[in-house]
C-alpha cells in the first residue's frame, strides 16, 4: 500500500492511534537513559514501535499489542503513580495522561476493529 492512501481523512483514528503509539514509544526510549537503563521502560518502548508500525500498516497482529500494550501500560503507570504521586507534580501528571491517552486510543481501535469485521 501506498503512504499517500494511508493518509486519507476516513483513516485519521489509525493515524492518531499510531502517531500516539510511536510518540510514546520515541518518549519511552529517549527517557531510558534518565531512569537508568530498567529493562520494562525500553520494552515498552520498543513494542509501542511496533504496535505504532502495526496499526499504520494496517497489520492483523496490531490488535493483540495494542491490548497486551493496555495491559502493561495500565500496570506501569498506575504502580508509577501510586509512588510519586506525593513527590512529583510532573511524573504523576504525564503517567495520568499517558494511562488515559492508552485507554481512549484502545477503545478506539477495539471499536473500529468490531466496525470493520460486522
Amino acid at each position: 500500500m501506498q503512504i499517500a492512501s494511508k493518509l486519507k481523512m476516513e483513516n485519521i483514528t489509525s493515524l492518531a492511534s499510531a502517531a500516539f503509539y510511536g510518540l510514546a514509544g520515541l518518549v519511552l526510549l529517549i527517557l531510558l537513559p534518565f531512569s537508568g537503563f530498567p529493562p520494562h521502560v525500553g520494552l515498552l518502548g520498543i513494542v509501542s514501535l511496533a504496535t505504532a508500525y502495526g496499526i499504520f500498516m494496517k497489520r492483523k497482529w496490531a490488535i493483540w499489542l495494542v491490548a497486551a500494550l493496555f495491559f502493561v501500560v495500565s500496570t506501569f503507570t498506575l504502580f508509577t503513580l501510586y509512588y510519586v504521586i506525593a513527590t512529583d507534580a510532573l511524573a504523576s501528571a504525564s503517567m495520568l495522561a499517558y494511562a488515559i491517552l492508552t485507554w481512549a486510543f484502545t477503545i478506539l481501535i477495539v471499536m473500529k476493529r468490531k466496525a470493520q469485521q460486522a
